[in-house]
């Protein structure tokens, strides 16, 4: 198998919010993802969720009313159950998580137009 160059993947997609699947090991997806703007309150009731920064800065909201604010090559865990909203200030941000292949990308939150069922693998 090839070595991955992740800034290469992200060339092939500009969608924002739609979560790319670049590998996989021991159950969990490395997955890569360009955002902007607000993303949805969500949880995810079984797993923790792993975000770290390439390029930007990426803001996640918690509910307990603390901003976490990510910059590149920086990462933060968000722990399971842990309501949260990702958010950036208007620029495009690249981020990769690292998450059980089946996490759906709304976690708790009512399925809309942000939800991504069936995540490519680019």
């Amino acid at each position: 198998m090839p070595s991955v160059n992740i800034l290469e993947k992200y060339d092939k997609f500009s969608a924002h919010w739609t979560p790319k699947i670049i590998g996989e090991c021991n159950g969990q997806a490395v997955k890569i993802a360009k955002v902007k703007d607000s993303f949805v309150w969500h949880a995810h009731e079984n797993e923790d969720e792993l975000f770290m920064v390439y390029k930007g800065t990426l803001h996640i909201e918690l509910h307990s009313g603390e901003t976490v604010s990510i910059r590149p090559n920086e990462m933060y865990i968000v722990p399971r159950g842990v309501e949260h909203r990702p958010y950036t200030d208007g620029e495009e941000v690249w981020i990769l998580m690292f998450e059980p292949t089946e996490t759906l990308n709304t976690g708790t939150a009512e399925k809309g137009e942000k939800t991504v069922e069936e995540l490519e693998k680019i």
